[in-house]
């Protein structure tokens, strides 16, 4: 039906909006049902979009960027995953600040990204512990 719903969209030209928040739903199933691959393929057009639409500084882009990261952890892709977020959560601190829900939710994905490579150094341990001990403290304060 999901991907019914996205198609007939792209057929008769629906606002992009539109089409990304199709896709973000049809990843979100895709996921669910372990179609990994598809769903990142969703994610990362969904992520993309959003970016270009609304900017780099938009609480839809730190959304769809911490979805599409959690999907590339999902497929053990780390190093992207830690490329991305390192990149993009100092602009969520910024502009959603250090109590803000998602900032936490990103700040958590990071740590795990960190401590599931199986090629993480020592110094990759010991900053997902101080991401993971920083984000349970605010994550209770709030």
């Amino acid at each position: 039906v999901q991907e019914a719903e996205l198609s007939m969209l792209r057929r008769i030209g629906a606002a992009e909006e539109n089409i990304l928040v199709a896709q973000g739903n049809l990843a979100n199933t895709y996921q669910r049902l372990g179609r990994l691959d598809d769903a990142l393929r969703l994610r990362q057009d969904a992520y993309f979009g959003t970016l270009r639409l609304d900017g780099e500084e938009s609480r839809n882009t730190f959304l769809e960027a911490n979805n599409y990261a959690a999907d590339l952890r999902c497929l053990e892709r780390f190093e992207e995953v830690k490329r991305l977020l390192r990149r993009l959560m100092p602009v969520a601190r910024r502009v959603l600040g250090d109590n803000d829900r998602l900032t936490l939710k990103m700040s958590w994905n990071y740590a795990t990204a960190l401590y599931m490579d199986d090629g993480a150094t020592v110094d990759d341990l010991r900053e997902a512990v101080k991401t993971l001990e920083e984000t349970e403290r605010t994550a209770r304060r709030v």
